[in-house]
């Protein structure tokens, strides 16, 4: 077994804060966010899931009939509790073997009249087939919405993830990059689109002091403790206390409840986003260089496959997603490594249909690639603070155990 660490790495590679970010400012995290993605001003939520919500909400409104909304079966699990939420149906959809991507002929069974939406998911800062989306959502009369939570600064063919479709999002929770801890960003390039997206947000979203100050307090928490040192009482003793009680959805933060939260993203810490915000593509462009370094070493461990970007898309490197020979070969090398504080993680636990807190919520599905995908994945935190021994510990497990 690999030897206790003093200091813990975290599954995926934050903004670090600076102290001096919590100084009151101005609010200019949506221009910022604008000119560095170069999309039209965003619309402000408190939370990605908000910002799904509040889309959805504005797209029924003008198709009131049509209540399904198609999602990868294997995709964070607010995403169908936002759906229900909003007063909608989530429809798993099967995902293409060894990969999130929405499986072609999957996606064409489960759209008809009633599909409000296709969500392709652009997951870890990889890049989703957003086209076969759009073409699928053309057929039915459906929009397409790009989930960028986990990829806010990726690009697909030059331009930023989430306008491809007909509106995206993006989530500023922690370990997405850059935080406001809980956050999100809706963009379209319609501008009619973006006028109700933002009546909508006024409407259904209010002030609410109690959640601001919560928030708040969480978010200088994350300034104080997202660091190595920090990180092992933050995230690391959390974990491991979860393990041992045998809840591996409590250990990756999979445990949602509703309703979810829906009010402003208050001035202050849109401040402090707008501040962290301008060192985000210098951070993008490290966990990039960090990235490539370790991309050919992993490639190179038998057995072992590691997402990568299609030609011509540049994604985040947040963290490495791979794939091990089976579900065998990825126990084994979680026995050694979740534990080890090395950043080595899951990201979702289970394909939607097999949680048991969405019964009632996510219908039963035949979803075996994203069963396979839940059961073969695991990920490796991009942080800053990953080192080349590190890198050299992590891989000398995986190695033996996709033997």
């Amino acid at each position: 077994m690999l030897p206790r660490r003093r200091h813990e790495l975290p599954p995926t590679a934050g903004l670090p804060a600076h102290w001096r970010d919590l100084l009151p400012g101005r609010t200019t995290l949506a221009p910022a966010i604008a000119d560095q993605l170069d999309v039209p001003l965003p619309v402000v939520t408190c939370s990605g899931s908000a910002a799904l919500m509040i889309a959805l909400a504005t797209l029924h409104q003008r198709q009131p009939l049509r209540r399904r909304v198609v999602i990868p079966a294997y995709t964070c699990p607010l995403v169908p509790l936002a759906i229900h939420q909003a007063g909608l149906e989530p429809v798993p959809c099967d995902v293409r073997r060894g990969h999130f991507d929405l499986d072609p002929h999957a996606l064409r069974a489960a759209c008809d009249e009633r599909t409000l939406a296709i969500v392709p998911t652009h997951l870890g800062g990889r890049i989703a087939d957003v086209d076969d989306a759009l073409a699928a959502a053309n057929n039915v009369g459906a929009v397409v919405i790009e989930d960028a939570a986990q990829a806010l600064g990726a690009r697909r063919r030059g331009e930023s993830v989430g306008c491809a479709g007909d509106l995206g999002f993006f989530s500023l929770a922690v370990g997405k990059g850059l935080t406001t801890y809980e956050g999100g960003l809706l963009v379209t390039r319609s501008e009619d689109l973006r006028q109700r997206l933002a009546r909508t947000a006024a409407q259904l979203a209010p002030f609410n002091a109690g959640w601001e100050l919560r928030r708040g307090l969480e978010l200088v928490g994350y300034t104080a403790l997202y660091r190595p040192h920090g990180l092992r009482l933050a995230y690391g003793n959390p974990l491991r206390r979860a393990l041992r009680a045998g809840d591996p959805v409590r250990a990756v933060g999979d445990d949602f409840a509703l309703p979810l939260p829906l009010h402003t993203l208050g001035h202050w810490r849109q401040s402090v986003g707008g501040h962290a915000a301008s060192r985000l593509p210098a951070f993008l462009t490290d966990c990039t260089a960090r990235a490539h370094r370790y991309l050919p070493l992993l490639r190179a461990i038998p057995g072992v496959s590691v997402l990568e970007d299609a030609e011509g898309d540049t994604g985040t490197w947040p963290f490495f997603t791979l794939l091990l020979p089976g579900p065998q070969a990825r126990n084994r090398a979680l026995d050694e490594l979740w534990t080890a504080g090395l950043g080595v993680s899951r990201l979702f636990i289970h394909a939607l249909p097999d949680y048991p807190y969405l019964a009632g919520i996510v219908p039963q599905a035949d979803t075996p690639n994203a069963r396979d995908f839940a059961a073969r994945s695991l990920t490796i935190g991009n942080s800053p603070w990953l080192a080349d021994a590190d890198m050299k510990a992590i891989m000398q497990v995986l190695e033996k155990a996709g033997v």
